[in-house]
This record gives C-alpha cells, structure tokens and sequence, in this order.
C-alpha cells in the first residue's frame, strides 16, 4: 500500500487539471462539485489504507520513503520528489484529506449559483494538491514548495470575490495582505534551509536529522537554523508579530475559512517544528522562545475575541489563539499534544466555521451576530452541531478539546513552568467566554432580524452532513488520547511516539507521576471553562446590561480591544506608511522621475543630436557625395604637401 502514496497527490492534482481545463465547459455543478470532491476524497480513501497496513505493522516498519522521481541534481546538491510515509505524514494527510473531502462536499451546497462555481473548486483542489505535497515530502525543498503552493492557493481563495468590499477595502486587499506576511515569515524559511544545506550538505530530513543527532544541546548553529524556521511558522500559523493576515482572510468564501484558515494550512508551521523536533530538541533557547510566542498568542488573541461582532471574526481569532496552544505544547517538548490538538481542532473549529457558513447562508450575507439572535428555532440541527463544537472548543468534560487541550496545560505546567500553565487556563476561560458569547447572540433569544425581509432557514442536506460527520469527531475524537489519570490509555502519544524518539531523547523531561496534582489543575482548569461557559449564556441571553456597563465602565479597554490593539494601525504607521512615502516621494518621483527617466532622457537626446550630424553625410544625393569625395582628395593632397 505504501507504493500508492504519490497517487494520494496526484489525485487531487487530476481534479484541479480537469475542472481548470474543462470546469468551465461543463456547465454542471453537481458534476464540477462531484469531480473536485471525488478527487480528494480518493486520496483520503488511499491514506485510510496505508494507516490500516500501518497499524498492523511493528514500530520499526511503519516509515517509507517512496520516490517518484529525481527532480534536481547540480553538483554535491540533489532534491528528489519523494514521500515520506510515516506516522506523523499520515496522520496530517487523513487530516487534510478527511477535513478536505467533507468541505468539497459543503462547498457543493455553499457556492451554488456562484459564477465562479468551477474556479472555486479548481483553486480548493489544488490547494490540497500543495498541501499533501507539504505534509508528505520527504525532504525540506519538497515541503517548500507545497509551503508556497499553500500561500499561492491562499491568496486566490481569500480574494475569490475580488468584486466584493469588506471593511478594509475589497477582498483583493485582503488577499495581498495575507500573501505579502506570509512572504515575510517565508524569506526566514528560506533562510533556514541555506544554513541547514550549508551545515548538513543536504535537505533531505533522514540525511539532516542523522547528522544532527550528533550536535550537542545548545549548538549555536541550531539556534539560527530553528528559529529561522520559526519566524517561517509565525507567517504561515499566524503567531505574533505575524498575526494580523488571518482576521482579514475572512473576506474569503467560508469553506475557505474552514478548510485553509482551521483546519490545514495554518497547522503546517506546527507541522514544520514538529516534523524538524530534533532539531529543536537541540535548541532550547528557541523551545522557550516557541512556547513563549505561543502563550502570548494565544492569551492575546482570545481577548480580542471577546469584543468581536462579526461571526467568522470571533471565529478567526479564536483560531489565532487554539494555534498559540499548539505551538505551547511543541514548545514545551510536548509534540504529541501539540498535534493531537491540531487533529481535535481540525473537527470543532472546521465544524464552528461551516455552521457559520450556514447561518450566513440563511441570513442573506449577514455576518453581525448582533443582528441575528432565535435562530434556534429556524435552524435546529445547525444550533445542534454548532453548540457541540462550542463545547468542544471550551474543552468541556469529555469532548475531544477536553483531552488535547488539558494535555497542553499538564505539559505546559510540569515540562514548562506554573505561570505558563496559570496564563493558558485563563485563555481557555476567555476561549468558553466568548464562545457562548457567539452562541447565545447568535442562535438563543429573541429575534434581532426583520422576519418580513429575512426568512431564516435550515442548510440543505450537502451542507448539513458534513456538520454532523464533523459533530460527531468532535465529540468522539478524542478518546485516542484519554490520560492514564483517569484510567486511560493514550493511543495518540504512543502511536507518534517513533517518530519523537529522538528528540525526547536530547529533552529528557522529568518524570511526573504526581496524579494528585494532575487531577488538580485539570479539575481547576475545567472549572474555568465551565465558568466562562456559564458567564458567556447568562450574562447574553438574560442579563445584556451587565455587558453593556462593563463596556461602558472599561471604556478606554473595550477600545483597546475593539481596535484590536491597534496593532494593524501601528504597522500602517511605522511599515507600510513609511514605505509608501519612501516609495512614492523619493523612489517614484525623484528616483525613478528625476534620475532614471531624466538619465534615459538625455541619452536618446544626445543620440538624436549626433544624429543629427552624421545624418548630413548620409543625403543619398550624388552631387553631395561628390563634392565630399573632391574635398577629400584636395585635403589629402594638400596634408601630402605641406608635410
């Protein structure tokens, strides 16, 4: 089974091929949305193989390398397109493609009647064609490529309706918005790979991670190489400083939100550290730094969250800050939790976002959830599936955010430090908060709407299967990974565990049997979240005056946060406003005005001039050349004798 893996990629590659040539020829959605679909839910069906070989395999035999076929070779440098099977490559690809598969099937229902019907579903399959190359490759190069075929697929998905405003211009501004940050975090990517080329001779991660098993801890070259990679990941999983792209891709269709934004491409850069964990193990500084950026991240953004009105805005947030955990967890030399938290994210948060995508449907384009409100009772299996991710995201007992993020805060508390643990806790309290915010506002009460002019109503059916396939992973998905202090058994850690082995041997964390205190701070952490839940359906279904004069008596906060910190406003000022100035006074009309044109200018007139005389000889009239042949023989005849 293992040889079939290059057929995972080039099936959606197929779908991308045939609706780019023919889609719009076609006509037919059901057949355009049936093609896009099919083709990744036949890569899914091909790695759900390969993992089913895997598990009845031994450790030892479950890591492949399939190549296709050289792909560059100059000098003492080669790259081959090859694929790297193992644990942590399948279990991303089922992520990608299952996820994937159930949002080609959503978008089916979503983008009906669209123009751009057959567009659409070409970019998203080949966004899943970079993506897989991303998660498979078997060298960093490879990942490269599907890295910027990510970014690529980003940029034409989130500016889809390039006709469109939102509230910082079109749709186009914030598409080059989210290419132009994520270019900046790739040049460090790039950088990383230079110095690894230099350091090991090679990209490929068997040759590299070999040789990096004999560096010591702490090696100053590994520091650069790691966090150069690091900032790379910051760009493509939106961690400060290079957040701001995510919030604004929200003027991109909602599949796009729920496929590219929660649950795919914003995990590759946790992907990237976890696939590169050695080399971090051998990096301390920047393990601290990583889990630092993460803590912040996500505390920062969860309090942004709790102001936001417009419902993929809380949405976008809320996943700015799920991504801090994750890199908490790979920061901590926590990788498996960081990862499980990233498959149990993928379910609630690509679950949360396609239920938005529902009410915005129902609601004619409305996205203020201030202007929503009752539509439980219009839309029950939407209110059903989406309370269920709520849950799941606010790590309610024995929901599938439950297990992976509580093992992010045991982790970030016994492998990291207390006050780690005690920031995380308040941003998953902040997380339930505002959540039952959005759930309440959105689906309990009293109508907000116009019900002679809005005629809200429940999805249709290509829409409403995958919420409750999603639904049910959320609720369930988690049990691979039950901690053993409630007498469990953590298949999840143990399965990843080969692929960590090495890495956890430089770490060499404590050991902590301490079940006491497990039980502690998960019972006081899940206290937290079913405080936030309590305070965020009370206070915003019964009691909205409590809101309103804690927005009035923190007026100068709720600014704060309305505004976002003012963070884009900051940039604008002291990156992008510079820049234009420089661009436009001197670079455009001194520069390129006054100094290039004006060069260029004066050498065409300066050929026009000498033309002009050499041009006199050349009259083409007989007479002329006549004449200047007899002048010619008088002045040699008289040089000859004077001389």
């Amino acid at each position: 089974m293992y040889s079939l893996a290059p057929f995972i990629v080039l099936s959606p590659l197929l779908g991308f091929l045939i609706n780019g040539f023919f889609g719009r020829k076609i006509k037919n959605e059901t057949i355009v949305g049936s093609i896009g679909t099919l083709a990744v839910a036949s890569s899914f069906i091909i790695a759900l193989l390969i993992f089913i070989e895997m598990l009845g395999s031994p450790a030892e035999e479950r890591k492949h390398i399939v190549t296709a076929f050289e792909w560059i070779a100059a000098g003492t440098f080669s790259a081959n397109v090859a694929f790297q099977v193992d644990q942590l490559s399948i279990l991303m690809t089922l992520i990608v493609t299952g996820v994937g598969s159930l949002i080609h099937l959503y978008s089916i229902g979503y983008m009906h009647g669209d123009a751009g019907f057959w567009r659409f579903f070409t970019y998203l399959n080949l966004f899943i064609f970079a993506m897989l190359n991303l998660v498979l490759a078997d060298n960093y190069l490879l990942m490269f490529l599907g890295w910027e075929g990510v970014g690529l697929c980003s940029y034409l998905l989130i500016g889809f309706w390039y006709d469109r405003n939102f509230e910082k211009g079109t749709t186009g501004d914030a598409a080059k918005k989210a290419f132009i940050v994520n270019r900046i975090g790739d040049f460090g990517f790039l950088l990383a790979m230079f110095l690894i080329f230099n350091t090991f001779g090679s990209l490929t991660y068997e040759t590299v991670f070999a040789q990096a098993a004999g560096f010591s801890v702490g090696d100053n070259v590994m520091f650069w190489i790691t966090l150069l990679m690091f900032i790379g990941a910051t760009g493509k999983s939106a961690q400060i400083p290079l957040y701001v792209w995510l919030p604004d891709a929200m003027a991109g269709p909602t599949p796009v939100s729920a496929l590219i934004h929660a649950a795919t491409m914003v995990t590759a850069g946790i992907y990237m550290v976890a696939r590169s964990s050695i080399l971090y193990a051998l990096a301390p500084s920047t393990m601290e730094i990583v889990a630092i950026i993460g803590l912040l991240t996500a505390f920062f953004a969860g309090t942004i969250g709790l102001v936001q009105n417009d419902i993929k805005k809380v949405l976008a947030y809320s996943t700015v800050s799920q991504l801090g955990y994750m890199f908490l967890g790979v920061g901590v030399g926590a990788f498996s939790a960081g990862l499980f938290h990233v498959m149990t994210h993928a379910f609630f948060k690509a679950l949360l976002f396609l239920g938005s995508g529902a009410v915005i449907h129902a609601m004619h384009d409305e996205q203020d959830i201030q202007k929503m409100g009752g539509l439980q009772k219009f839309m029950p299996w939407t209110f059903r599936t989406f309370a269920i991710g709520s849950f799941a995201i606010a790590g309610f007992p024995l929901l599938s955010g439950f297990f992976s993020k509580d093992e992010i805060l045991w982790k970030a508390y016994t492998d990291g430090a207390p006050w780690m643990w005690l920031i995380a806790a308040l941003a998953a309290g902040i997380t339930a908060f505002y959540m039952f915010r959005l759930v309440s506002l959105t689906f309990l009460g009293k109508e907000r709407f116009d019900l002679h002019h809005v005629h809200p109503h429940e999805a249709p059916q290509t829409m409403l299967i995958p919420l409750l396939v999603l639904a049910f992973f959320s609720i369930v998905g988690g049990y691979v990974g039950i901690p053993h202090v409630l007498g469990g058994h953590n298949y999840f850690e143990e399965f990843l565990e080969p692929v960590f082995a090495g890495a956890n041997a430089k770490l060499m964390m404590p050991m902590h049997d301490s079940a006491a205190l497990e039980l502690g701070l998960m019972g006081t952490s899940v206290a937290i979240g079913l405080l936030g839940i309590y305070a965020g359906w009370k206070i915003f279904t019964q009691k909205m005056e409590i809101a309103e004069n804690v927005a009035k008596r923190f007026s100068g906060l709720h600014k704060i946060l309305w505004n976002k910190y003012f963070v884009d406003e900051a940039y604008d000022a002291v990156v992008v406003n510079p820049i234009k100035t420089t661009s436009e006074k001197f670079l455009w009309k001194i520069f390129d005005v006054k100094i290039i044109d004006n060069t260029l200018n004066f050498s065409a007139k300066f050929v026009e001039a000498t033309s002009n005389i050499f041009r006199r000889i050349q009259t083409g009239v007989v007479q002329s050349y006549a004449i200047v042949f007899v002048a010619g023989i008088l002045f040699v005849i008289g040089y000859l004798m004077v001389w």
